[in-house]
Protein backbone atom coordinates (compact mmCIF):
# COMPACT_ATOMS: atom_id res chain seq x y z
CA UNK A 1 0.00 0.00 0.00
CA UNK A 2 1.49 3.29 -1.10
CA UNK A 3 0.27 6.57 0.34
CA UNK A 4 -0.52 9.87 -1.41
CA UNK A 5 2.29 12.41 -1.65
CA UNK A 6 1.80 15.30 0.79
CA UNK A 7 1.97 18.64 -1.06
CA UNK A 8 2.57 21.57 1.26
CA UNK A 9 1.40 25.11 0.32
CA UNK A 10 4.96 26.36 0.86
CA UNK A 11 8.31 24.89 1.91
CA UNK A 12 8.30 26.39 5.40
CA UNK A 13 8.24 24.75 8.82
CA UNK A 14 5.10 26.79 9.59
CA UNK A 15 3.34 25.23 6.61
CA UNK A 16 4.53 21.73 7.62
CA UNK A 17 3.42 22.19 11.24
CA UNK A 18 0.01 23.63 10.34
CA UNK A 19 -0.62 20.73 7.94
CA UNK A 20 0.13 18.20 10.71
CA UNK A 21 -2.02 19.99 13.30
CA UNK A 22 -4.96 20.00 10.89
CA UNK A 23 -4.68 16.35 9.75
CA UNK A 24 -3.49 14.49 12.86
CA UNK A 25 -4.96 16.52 15.78
CA UNK A 26 -5.93 13.59 18.01
CA UNK A 27 -3.00 11.32 17.21
CA UNK A 28 0.03 10.85 19.51
CA UNK A 29 3.13 12.75 18.39
CA UNK A 30 5.87 12.80 21.08
CA UNK A 31 6.38 11.19 24.48
CA UNK A 32 8.72 9.27 26.71
CA UNK A 33 8.56 5.47 26.63
CA UNK A 34 6.00 4.30 29.24
CA UNK A 35 4.48 7.78 29.66
CA UNK A 36 1.32 9.33 28.22
CA UNK A 37 2.30 10.92 24.88
CA UNK A 38 1.40 14.43 23.74
CA UNK A 39 -1.08 14.62 20.85
CA UNK A 40 -0.56 16.86 17.81
CA UNK A 41 -3.34 19.12 19.16
CA UNK A 42 -1.66 19.38 22.57
CA UNK A 43 1.67 20.09 20.88
CA UNK A 44 0.01 22.95 18.98
CA UNK A 45 -1.33 24.43 22.25
CA UNK A 46 2.08 24.15 23.90
CA UNK A 47 3.73 25.84 20.91
CA UNK A 48 1.32 28.79 21.22
CA UNK A 49 2.02 29.10 24.97
CA UNK A 50 5.80 29.11 24.37
CA UNK A 51 5.38 31.78 21.69
CA UNK A 52 3.43 33.97 24.14
CA UNK A 53 6.35 33.70 26.58
CA UNK A 54 8.89 34.48 23.85
CA UNK A 55 6.96 37.57 22.77
CA UNK A 56 6.52 38.71 26.39
CA UNK A 57 10.30 38.70 26.81
CA UNK A 58 10.92 40.58 23.59
CA UNK A 59 11.84 37.76 21.18
CA UNK A 60 10.87 38.77 17.65
CA UNK A 61 11.26 37.66 14.07
CA UNK A 62 14.92 37.01 13.20
CA UNK A 63 16.08 36.70 16.83
CA UNK A 64 18.13 33.63 17.75
CA UNK A 65 17.01 31.21 20.46
CA UNK A 66 19.34 28.54 21.90
CA UNK A 67 18.02 25.03 22.62
CA UNK A 68 20.49 23.03 24.74
CA UNK A 69 19.08 19.74 25.95
CA UNK A 70 18.91 15.99 25.72
CA UNK A 71 15.91 14.55 23.82
CA UNK A 72 12.48 15.17 25.35
CA UNK A 73 8.95 16.03 24.12
CA UNK A 74 9.35 19.75 24.95
CA UNK A 75 12.39 19.94 22.62
CA UNK A 76 10.11 19.68 19.59
CA UNK A 77 7.61 22.13 21.06
CA UNK A 78 10.31 24.80 21.44
CA UNK A 79 11.72 24.02 17.98
CA UNK A 80 8.35 24.68 16.30
CA UNK A 81 7.49 27.61 18.59
CA UNK A 82 10.66 29.45 17.59
CA UNK A 83 10.72 28.62 13.88
CA UNK A 84 7.00 29.17 13.19
CA UNK A 85 7.10 32.69 14.67
CA UNK A 86 9.95 33.69 12.35
CA UNK A 87 12.77 33.49 14.90
CA UNK A 88 15.83 31.26 14.42
CA UNK A 89 16.49 28.14 16.49
CA UNK A 90 20.07 27.34 17.57
CA UNK A 91 20.08 23.67 18.66
CA UNK A 92 23.15 22.76 20.72
CA UNK A 93 24.25 19.16 21.13
CA UNK A 94 23.97 17.99 24.77
CA UNK A 95 27.42 16.39 24.42
CA UNK A 96 28.96 19.84 24.06
CA UNK A 97 30.63 21.10 27.23
CA UNK A 98 28.94 24.01 29.00
CA UNK A 99 31.76 26.36 27.89
CA UNK A 100 31.23 25.30 24.25
CA UNK A 101 27.47 25.83 24.57
CA UNK A 102 28.05 29.31 26.05
CA UNK A 103 30.46 30.16 23.22
CA UNK A 104 27.82 29.14 20.65
CA UNK A 105 25.07 31.16 22.39
CA UNK A 106 27.32 34.24 22.44
CA UNK A 107 28.55 33.77 18.85
CA UNK A 108 24.98 33.38 17.57
CA UNK A 109 23.88 36.38 19.68
CA UNK A 110 21.03 34.38 21.19
CA UNK A 111 18.32 36.47 22.85
CA UNK A 112 16.77 33.52 24.71
CA UNK A 113 17.75 30.02 25.76
CA UNK A 114 15.87 26.84 26.70
CA UNK A 115 18.08 24.45 28.69
CA UNK A 116 17.33 21.09 30.28
CA UNK A 117 17.53 20.86 34.08
CA UNK A 118 20.56 18.57 33.97
CA UNK A 119 22.60 20.87 31.72
CA UNK A 120 21.37 24.05 33.41
CA UNK A 121 22.49 22.73 36.81
CA UNK A 122 25.94 22.08 35.28
CA UNK A 123 26.03 25.59 33.85
CA UNK A 124 24.98 27.34 37.08
CA UNK A 125 27.58 25.31 39.01
CA UNK A 126 30.33 26.68 36.75
CA UNK A 127 29.31 30.18 35.80
CA UNK A 128 26.41 32.52 35.10
CA UNK A 129 24.60 32.08 31.79
CA UNK A 130 25.36 34.57 29.01
CA UNK A 131 23.35 37.80 28.90
CA UNK A 132 19.83 36.92 27.74
CA UNK A 133 16.33 38.36 27.69
CA UNK A 134 14.90 34.96 28.61
CA UNK A 135 16.17 31.78 30.26
CA UNK A 136 13.80 28.79 30.53
CA UNK A 137 14.21 25.31 32.00
CA UNK A 138 13.04 23.01 29.21
CA UNK A 139 11.72 20.15 31.37
CA UNK A 140 8.79 22.15 32.80
CA UNK A 141 9.10 25.38 30.75
CA UNK A 142 9.72 27.38 33.95
CA UNK A 143 11.10 30.90 33.35
CA UNK A 144 14.15 31.87 35.43
CA UNK A 145 13.08 35.38 36.35
CA UNK A 146 16.48 36.36 37.82
CA UNK A 147 18.13 35.82 34.42
CA UNK A 148 15.20 37.11 32.29
CA UNK A 149 14.09 40.63 31.35
CA UNK A 150 10.45 41.13 30.27
CA UNK A 151 9.97 43.32 27.21
CA UNK A 152 8.87 46.93 27.80
CA UNK A 153 6.81 46.77 24.59
CA UNK A 154 3.11 46.81 25.48
CA UNK A 155 0.79 43.83 24.93
CA UNK A 156 -0.76 45.37 21.81
CA UNK A 157 2.64 45.52 20.13
CA UNK A 158 3.39 41.96 21.28
CA UNK A 159 0.20 40.71 19.59
CA UNK A 160 1.22 42.37 16.32
CA UNK A 161 4.10 39.92 16.09
CA UNK A 162 1.72 36.96 16.26
CA UNK A 163 0.95 36.22 12.62
CA UNK A 164 4.24 36.83 10.84
CA UNK A 165 4.61 35.82 7.23
CA UNK A 166 7.44 33.34 6.82
CA UNK A 167 9.20 32.99 3.49
CA UNK A 168 10.94 29.86 2.22
CA UNK A 169 14.36 31.52 2.18
CA UNK A 170 14.06 32.86 5.75
CA UNK A 171 16.65 31.51 8.18
CA UNK A 172 15.14 28.72 10.33
CA UNK A 173 18.13 27.24 12.16
CA UNK A 174 21.82 27.74 12.84
CA UNK A 175 23.43 24.40 13.63
CA UNK A 176 26.94 24.35 15.00
CA UNK A 177 28.80 21.29 13.76
CA UNK A 178 31.06 19.43 16.12
CA UNK A 179 33.31 18.70 13.17
CA UNK A 180 36.21 16.25 13.12
CA UNK A 181 38.61 19.04 12.19
CA UNK A 182 38.46 20.97 15.43
CA UNK A 183 36.69 24.17 14.42
CA UNK A 184 32.94 24.37 14.91
CA UNK A 185 30.98 26.17 12.16
CA UNK A 186 27.45 27.61 12.35
CA UNK A 187 25.52 26.14 9.43
CA UNK A 188 22.66 28.41 8.33
CA UNK A 189 19.63 26.37 7.19
CA UNK A 190 16.53 28.00 5.73
CA UNK A 191 12.91 26.89 6.00
CA UNK A 192 13.15 25.61 2.43
CA UNK A 193 16.33 23.62 3.19
CA UNK A 194 14.68 21.68 6.02
CA UNK A 195 11.13 21.38 4.69
CA UNK A 196 12.29 20.31 1.22
CA UNK A 197 14.46 17.57 2.70
CA UNK A 198 11.58 16.32 4.88
CA UNK A 199 9.09 16.46 2.02
CA UNK A 200 11.37 14.87 -0.63
CA UNK A 201 11.95 11.88 1.63
CA UNK A 202 8.44 10.75 0.69
CA UNK A 203 9.98 9.51 -2.57
CA UNK A 204 12.14 7.07 -0.60
CA UNK A 205 9.76 5.43 1.85
CA UNK A 206 6.10 5.51 2.88
CA UNK A 207 5.44 6.58 6.47
CA UNK A 208 1.97 6.20 7.97
CA UNK A 209 0.33 7.76 11.04
CA UNK A 210 0.46 4.31 12.65
CA UNK A 211 4.28 4.23 12.45
CA UNK A 212 6.28 4.43 15.68
CA UNK A 213 9.75 5.96 15.82
CA UNK A 214 12.18 5.23 18.65
CA UNK A 215 14.62 8.14 18.94
CA UNK A 216 18.14 7.39 20.24
CA UNK A 217 20.27 10.05 18.48
CA UNK A 218 20.48 13.67 19.71
CA UNK A 219 17.75 15.85 18.17
CA UNK A 220 20.21 18.74 17.90
CA UNK A 221 21.96 16.77 15.16
CA UNK A 222 20.45 17.43 11.70
CA UNK A 223 20.09 13.72 10.87
CA UNK A 224 17.83 13.06 13.86
CA UNK A 225 16.09 16.43 13.63
CA UNK A 226 15.09 16.11 9.96
CA UNK A 227 14.70 12.36 9.56
CA UNK A 228 13.70 11.43 13.11
CA UNK A 229 11.51 14.46 13.89
CA UNK A 230 10.35 16.58 10.93
CA UNK A 231 9.65 13.60 8.65
CA UNK A 232 7.49 11.67 11.16
CA UNK A 233 5.65 14.89 12.12
CA UNK A 234 4.87 15.59 8.45
CA UNK A 235 3.43 12.08 8.14
CA UNK A 236 1.49 11.98 11.43
CA UNK A 237 3.66 9.29 13.05
CA UNK A 238 4.62 9.14 16.74
CA UNK A 239 8.10 9.53 18.25
CA UNK A 240 9.24 7.88 21.48
CA UNK A 241 12.12 9.14 23.63
CA UNK A 242 14.11 7.30 26.29
CA UNK A 243 14.54 8.93 29.70
CA UNK A 244 17.91 7.26 30.39
CA UNK A 245 21.04 7.05 28.21
CA UNK A 246 20.43 4.32 25.58
CA UNK A 247 22.67 1.58 27.00
CA UNK A 248 22.06 -1.90 25.46
CA UNK A 249 19.88 -2.95 28.44
CA UNK A 250 17.79 0.25 28.38
CA UNK A 251 17.48 0.10 24.60
CA UNK A 252 16.35 -3.55 24.47
CA UNK A 253 13.69 -2.85 27.12
CA UNK A 254 12.47 0.25 25.23
CA UNK A 255 12.30 -1.64 21.92
CA UNK A 256 10.25 -4.40 23.53
CA UNK A 257 7.77 -1.81 24.83
CA UNK A 258 7.53 0.49 21.79
CA UNK A 259 7.92 -2.18 19.08
CA UNK A 260 9.28 0.54 16.76
CA UNK A 261 8.67 0.43 13.03
CA UNK A 262 11.33 3.11 12.34
CA UNK A 263 14.72 3.73 13.95
CA UNK A 264 17.77 5.83 13.09
CA UNK A 265 21.28 5.00 14.18
CA UNK A 266 24.93 5.74 13.66
CA UNK A 267 27.03 2.71 12.55
CA UNK A 268 28.58 2.31 16.00
CA UNK A 269 25.27 1.16 17.54
CA UNK A 270 24.57 -1.68 15.10
CA UNK A 271 28.27 -2.62 14.95
CA UNK A 272 28.36 -3.00 18.75
CA UNK A 273 25.21 -5.13 18.69
CA UNK A 274 26.79 -7.34 16.02
CA UNK A 275 30.12 -7.70 17.84
CA UNK A 276 28.60 -8.32 21.28
CA UNK A 277 25.43 -10.28 20.51
CA UNK A 278 25.84 -11.92 17.08
CA UNK A 279 29.52 -12.55 16.28
CA UNK A 280 30.31 -14.53 19.50
CA UNK A 281 27.66 -17.12 18.51
CA UNK A 282 29.56 -17.86 15.29
CA UNK A 283 32.88 -18.25 17.11
CA UNK A 284 31.76 -20.50 19.96
CA UNK A 285 33.82 -23.46 18.86
CA UNK A 286 35.97 -24.78 16.04
CA UNK A 287 33.08 -26.62 14.29
CA UNK A 288 30.81 -23.54 14.08
CA UNK A 289 33.74 -21.42 12.87
CA UNK A 290 34.44 -23.96 10.12
CA UNK A 291 30.78 -24.15 9.10
CA UNK A 292 30.45 -20.36 9.13
CA UNK A 293 33.30 -20.13 6.62
CA UNK A 294 31.14 -22.00 4.04
CA UNK A 295 29.08 -19.32 2.18
CA UNK A 296 25.89 -21.40 1.89
CA UNK A 297 25.94 -22.31 5.61
CA UNK A 298 26.91 -18.76 6.62
CA UNK A 299 23.87 -17.35 4.82
CA UNK A 300 21.59 -19.84 6.61
CA UNK A 301 23.13 -19.03 10.02
CA UNK A 302 22.89 -15.28 9.35
CA UNK A 303 19.22 -15.61 8.36
CA UNK A 304 18.51 -17.45 11.63
CA UNK A 305 20.41 -14.81 13.62
CA UNK A 306 18.47 -12.11 11.76
CA UNK A 307 15.14 -13.45 13.03
CA UNK A 308 16.41 -13.28 16.62
CA UNK A 309 17.77 -9.77 16.01
CA UNK A 310 14.37 -8.62 14.71
CA UNK A 311 12.75 -9.99 17.86
CA UNK A 312 15.25 -8.02 19.96
CA UNK A 313 14.15 -4.87 18.10
CA UNK A 314 10.51 -5.53 18.96
CA UNK A 315 9.57 -7.62 15.93
CA UNK A 316 7.89 -4.89 13.85
CA UNK A 317 10.84 -2.89 12.52
CA UNK A 318 10.63 -2.07 8.82
CA UNK A 319 13.20 0.73 8.52
CA UNK A 320 16.57 0.97 10.26
CA UNK A 321 18.33 4.03 8.82
CA UNK A 322 22.09 4.28 9.29
CA UNK A 323 23.80 7.64 8.81
CA UNK A 324 26.74 9.73 9.97
CA UNK A 325 29.47 7.41 8.64
CA UNK A 326 29.99 4.23 6.64
CA UNK A 327 29.02 0.91 8.18
CA UNK A 328 31.57 -1.92 8.44
CA UNK A 329 31.50 -4.24 5.36
CA UNK A 330 31.36 -7.31 7.63
CA UNK A 331 28.37 -5.94 9.52
CA UNK A 332 26.61 -4.85 6.33
CA UNK A 333 27.07 -8.31 4.80
CA UNK A 334 25.50 -9.81 7.91
CA UNK A 335 22.56 -7.35 7.80
CA UNK A 336 21.88 -8.26 4.16
CA UNK A 337 22.00 -12.01 4.75
CA UNK A 338 19.98 -11.60 7.96
CA UNK A 339 17.20 -9.84 5.98
CA UNK A 340 17.41 -6.95 8.44
CA UNK A 341 15.58 -3.84 7.07
CA UNK A 342 18.57 -1.50 7.02
CA UNK A 343 19.43 1.29 4.61
CA UNK A 344 22.23 3.84 4.51
CA UNK A 345 21.57 7.54 4.05
CA UNK A 346 24.17 10.10 3.07
CA UNK A 347 24.35 13.81 3.65
CA UNK A 348 25.83 16.59 5.74
CA UNK A 349 24.58 19.22 8.17
CA UNK A 350 25.17 21.67 5.31
CA UNK A 351 22.57 19.82 3.20
CA UNK A 352 19.82 19.53 5.84
CA UNK A 353 21.06 16.61 5.66
CA UNK A 354 19.89 14.01 3.08
CA UNK A 355 21.60 14.05 -0.33
CA UNK A 356 21.28 10.39 -1.30
CA UNK A 357 19.72 7.21 -0.04
CA UNK A 358 17.15 4.54 -0.65
CA UNK A 359 14.77 2.30 1.28
CA UNK A 360 15.54 -1.16 2.74
CA UNK A 361 13.95 -3.05 -0.17
CA UNK A 362 16.43 -1.83 -2.81
CA UNK A 363 19.79 -1.46 -1.06
CA UNK A 364 23.06 -2.53 -2.66
CA UNK A 365 26.05 -3.86 -0.78
CA UNK A 366 28.53 -1.02 0.07
CA UNK A 367 26.34 1.55 -1.74
CA UNK A 368 24.40 4.49 -0.36
CA UNK A 369 21.79 5.02 -3.05
CA UNK A 370 20.80 7.49 -5.75
CA UNK A 371 20.42 11.25 -5.27
CA UNK A 372 17.33 12.43 -3.41
CA UNK A 373 14.74 13.54 -6.02
CA UNK A 374 15.22 17.27 -6.61
CA UNK A 375 18.94 17.12 -5.72
CA UNK A 376 21.72 17.06 -8.32
CA UNK A 377 25.02 15.34 -7.59
CA UNK A 378 28.13 15.47 -9.75
CA UNK A 379 31.73 14.30 -9.49
CA UNK A 380 34.61 16.66 -10.17
CA UNK A 381 38.32 15.93 -10.61
CA UNK A 382 37.57 12.30 -11.51
CA UNK A 383 40.40 9.82 -11.91
CA UNK A 384 40.63 7.05 -14.52
CA UNK A 385 38.30 4.84 -12.44
CA UNK A 386 35.57 7.48 -12.27
CA UNK A 387 36.31 8.32 -8.63
CA UNK A 388 35.98 12.01 -7.88
CA UNK A 389 34.97 14.69 -5.37
CA UNK A 390 31.21 14.93 -4.86
CA UNK A 391 29.48 18.28 -5.36
CA UNK A 392 25.78 18.83 -4.65
CA UNK A 393 23.14 21.32 -5.70
CA UNK A 394 19.52 21.54 -4.59
CA UNK A 395 16.93 23.26 -2.39
CA UNK A 396 18.50 21.66 0.69
CA UNK A 397 21.96 23.26 0.33
CA UNK A 398 22.67 25.69 3.18
CA UNK A 399 22.74 29.47 2.97
CA UNK A 400 26.32 29.49 4.28
CA UNK A 401 28.31 29.55 7.53
CA UNK A 402 27.14 32.14 10.06
CA UNK A 403 29.46 35.17 10.22
CA UNK A 404 32.04 33.33 8.11
CA UNK A 405 31.97 34.36 4.43
CA UNK A 406 35.51 33.04 3.87
CA UNK A 407 34.68 29.46 4.89
CA UNK A 408 31.40 29.72 2.98
CA UNK A 409 33.28 30.69 -0.20
CA UNK A 410 35.57 27.65 0.24
CA UNK A 411 32.68 25.19 -0.08
CA UNK A 412 29.98 27.02 -2.08
CA UNK A 413 30.69 28.16 -5.64
CA UNK A 414 28.99 31.07 -7.42
CA UNK A 415 26.34 28.77 -8.95
CA UNK A 416 25.26 27.33 -5.61
CA UNK A 417 27.15 24.04 -5.87
CA UNK A 418 28.35 22.67 -2.51
CA UNK A 419 31.63 20.79 -2.16
CA UNK A 420 30.97 17.83 0.16
CA UNK A 421 34.71 17.04 0.25
CA UNK A 422 33.69 13.38 0.06
CA UNK A 423 35.13 11.08 -2.57
CA UNK A 424 33.38 8.27 -4.39
CA UNK A 425 31.82 7.07 -7.62
CA UNK A 426 28.43 6.23 -9.18
CA UNK A 427 27.42 2.89 -10.66
CA UNK A 428 25.24 2.37 -13.75
CA UNK A 429 22.07 2.70 -11.63
CA UNK A 430 23.11 6.04 -10.18
CA UNK A 431 23.92 4.61 -6.74
CA UNK A 432 26.65 6.55 -4.95
CA UNK A 433 29.55 4.58 -3.43
CA UNK A 434 31.62 6.58 -0.96
CA UNK A 435 35.36 5.97 -0.80
CA UNK A 436 36.33 8.45 1.91
CA UNK A 437 36.97 12.08 2.80
CA UNK A 438 39.13 14.12 0.43
CA UNK A 439 41.06 15.66 3.34
CA UNK A 440 41.93 12.21 4.74
CA UNK A 441 43.35 10.68 1.54
CA UNK A 442 46.87 9.30 1.76
CA UNK A 443 48.93 9.38 -1.41
CA UNK A 444 50.79 6.09 -1.92
CA UNK A 445 54.41 5.70 -3.07
CA UNK A 446 53.35 5.45 -6.72
CA UNK A 447 50.79 8.28 -6.47
CA UNK A 448 47.94 5.90 -5.63
CA UNK A 449 44.99 7.16 -3.56
CA UNK A 450 44.70 5.32 -0.24
CA UNK A 451 41.40 5.73 1.62
CA UNK A 452 41.98 5.41 5.40
CA UNK A 453 38.28 4.71 6.06
CA UNK A 454 38.44 1.49 4.03
CA UNK A 455 41.46 0.21 5.96
CA UNK A 456 39.81 1.23 9.25
CA UNK A 457 36.73 -0.82 8.31
CA UNK A 458 38.95 -3.89 7.76
CA UNK A 459 40.66 -3.37 11.15
CA UNK A 460 37.34 -2.81 12.95
CA UNK A 461 36.05 -6.14 11.66
CA UNK A 462 38.41 -7.90 14.09
CA UNK A 463 36.39 -9.03 17.15
CA UNK A 464 38.91 -7.61 19.67
CA UNK A 465 39.14 -4.16 18.09
CA UNK A 466 37.14 -1.34 19.66
CA UNK A 467 38.09 1.29 17.07
CA UNK A 468 40.89 2.29 14.72
CA UNK A 469 42.36 5.34 13.03
CA UNK A 470 44.58 5.16 9.94
CA UNK A 471 46.74 8.09 8.82
CA UNK A 472 49.87 9.09 6.96
CA UNK A 473 53.01 9.72 8.99
CA UNK A 474 55.68 11.08 6.65
CA UNK A 475 54.91 8.59 3.88
CA UNK A 476 54.19 5.68 6.22
CA UNK A 477 50.66 4.24 6.62
CA UNK A 478 50.10 4.05 10.38
CA UNK A 479 47.18 2.58 12.33
CA UNK A 480 46.24 3.55 15.87
CA UNK A 481 44.20 0.65 17.30
CA UNK A 482 42.05 0.75 20.44
CA UNK A 483 41.37 -2.76 21.73
CA UNK A 484 38.09 -3.51 23.52
CA UNK A 485 39.13 -3.94 27.21
CA UNK A 486 36.38 -6.44 28.09
CA UNK A 487 37.04 -8.61 25.04
CA UNK A 488 40.76 -8.40 25.77
CA UNK A 489 40.22 -9.69 29.32
CA UNK A 490 38.12 -12.57 28.00
CA UNK A 491 40.70 -13.36 25.31
CA UNK A 492 43.76 -13.39 27.56
CA UNK A 493 42.04 -14.25 30.84
CA UNK A 494 42.18 -11.88 33.80
CA UNK A 495 45.19 -13.11 35.72
CA UNK A 496 48.05 -11.62 37.67
CA UNK A 497 50.36 -11.70 34.64
CA UNK A 498 53.00 -9.01 34.77
CA UNK A 499 52.40 -5.84 32.80
CA UNK A 500 55.44 -6.61 30.63
CA UNK A 501 54.05 -10.01 29.63
CA UNK A 502 50.64 -8.49 28.92
CA UNK A 503 52.22 -5.77 26.78
CA UNK A 504 54.11 -8.45 24.84
CA UNK A 505 50.84 -10.30 24.20
CA UNK A 506 49.13 -7.11 23.06
CA UNK A 507 52.04 -6.25 20.72
CA UNK A 508 51.82 -9.76 19.24
CA UNK A 509 48.03 -9.36 18.80
CA UNK A 510 48.45 -5.98 17.09
CA UNK A 511 51.00 -7.50 14.71
CA UNK A 512 48.60 -10.36 13.98
CA UNK A 513 45.83 -7.82 13.18
CA UNK A 514 48.23 -5.85 10.96
CA UNK A 515 49.15 -8.95 8.95
CA UNK A 516 45.53 -10.06 8.66
CA UNK A 517 44.40 -6.64 7.39
CA UNK A 518 47.35 -6.35 4.99
CA UNK A 519 46.31 -9.64 3.41
CA UNK A 520 42.96 -8.04 2.50
CA UNK A 521 44.06 -4.66 1.09
CA UNK A 522 46.07 -3.51 -1.95
CA UNK A 523 49.84 -3.74 -1.65
CA UNK A 524 50.19 0.07 -1.65
CA UNK A 525 47.56 0.39 1.16
CA UNK A 526 49.34 -1.92 3.59
CA UNK A 527 49.83 -0.77 7.17
CA UNK A 528 53.52 -0.34 7.99
CA UNK A 529 53.22 0.56 11.65
CA UNK A 530 50.68 -0.06 14.44
CA UNK A 531 50.31 2.04 17.60
CA UNK A 532 48.40 0.74 20.60
CA UNK A 533 45.79 3.37 21.47
CA UNK A 534 45.44 2.83 25.23
CA UNK A 535 42.57 5.27 25.87
CA UNK A 536 39.30 5.39 23.94
CA UNK A 537 39.38 7.82 21.03
CA UNK A 538 37.75 11.20 21.63
CA UNK A 539 34.69 11.35 19.37
CA UNK A 540 32.12 13.79 18.05
CA UNK A 541 28.47 13.39 19.15
CA UNK A 542 27.87 11.32 15.99
CA UNK A 543 30.63 8.96 17.12
CA UNK A 544 33.27 9.92 14.55
CA UNK A 545 36.84 10.04 15.82
CA UNK A 546 38.21 13.59 16.15
CA UNK A 547 41.05 12.83 13.74
CA UNK A 548 42.86 16.13 14.25
CA UNK A 549 43.62 15.21 17.87
CA UNK A 550 45.66 12.20 16.73
CA UNK A 551 46.86 12.96 13.22
CA UNK A 552 48.27 16.41 13.91
CA UNK A 553 49.63 15.56 17.35
CA UNK A 554 53.15 14.12 17.72
CA UNK A 555 52.99 10.35 17.22
CA UNK A 556 54.27 8.52 20.25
Amino acid sequence: MSKPFIELPSLTLKSLFEYSLEHYTERAVVGFVNEEPMTYGELGEKVEAIQETLRKYGVRRGDRVALYSENMPNWGAVYFAVTTMGATIVPILPDFHVSEAMHIAVHAECKAAFISKKLLDNMLDETEPPSLSLLVMLNDLEVFEEYSIPSNVDKMMQKLGKDVEIKEDDLAAIIYTSGTTGSSKGVMLTHKNLTFDASASQHLVDIFPEDRFLSILPMAHTFECTVGFLIPVLNGASINYILKPPTPTVLIKAMAQVKPTFMLSVPLVIEKIYKNKVQPNFEKNFLIRMLYAIPFVRRKLNAMAGKKLMETFGGELRFFGIGGAGVSPTVEKFLREANFPYCIGYGLTETAPILAGTNPTVTKYRAIGPALPGVTLELREQDADGVGILWAKGPNVMKGYYKDPEKTAEVLDEDGWFNTEDIGYFDEDGYFFMSGRAKNIIVGPGGENIYPEQIEAAINAHPLVGDALVFDDNGTVVARIYLDPEKLDEHFGVTSKSETKMNDKIEALLEEIREEVNSKVSSFSRIRKVIHQREEFVKTPTKKIKRYLYVEAPHK
